[in-house]
């Protein structure tokens, strides 16, 4: 079964059965607050975030760096946006482990390792060939 049918289906599954569950307990009205509220809180967060991975990306590019991490990061966070202002609970939790930079960093530390060991010195000196032309010689340039 295709992935995206999968998680279409299922996700929706998912939010009704927890909106019921903590409804019970909770109630209507708390149930609907703390959907506001993590999505409020959440956004924020997500925000405050985002200017700091910018931030970060930034002065990598400043000192040459390939900012590999904060382009990763930056999406992540994104989503993450996108899955708290959804309503529910599972989406919400989703978005916060993405928004955190530390479950950031143990989701994406192996992809940010791979792309630095490529990092892009800058080269002081141009590469390239050479050829001694003598004065008497016809092939002077």
């Amino acid at each position: 079964m295709n992935a995206l049918l999968f998680s279409i289906i299922s996700i929706p599954i998912i939010e009704i059965y927890l909106f019921i569950k903590i409804g019970s307990q909770i109630g209507a009205f708390k149930t609907i607050l703390l959907i506001f509220i993590t999505a409020l809180v959440g956004v924020y967060y997500a925000k405050h975030e985002g200017l700091s991975v910018i931030k970060s990306g930034v002065s990598n590019m400043v000192r040459n760096q390939t900012p590999a991490y904060e382009l990763i990061s930056g999406a992540a966070i994104a989503i993450g946006a996108l899955l708290l202002i959804i309503p529910g609970f599972a989406t919400d939790f989703l978005g916060f482990l993405l928004i955190f930079p530390p479950t950031r960093r143990l989701l994406f530390g192996k992809i940010s390792k791979k792309y630095n060991k490529k990092n892009y010195e800058k080269k002081n000196y141009i590469d390239g060939e050479f050829e001694d032309i003598e004065d008497d010689n016809d092939r002077k340039i």
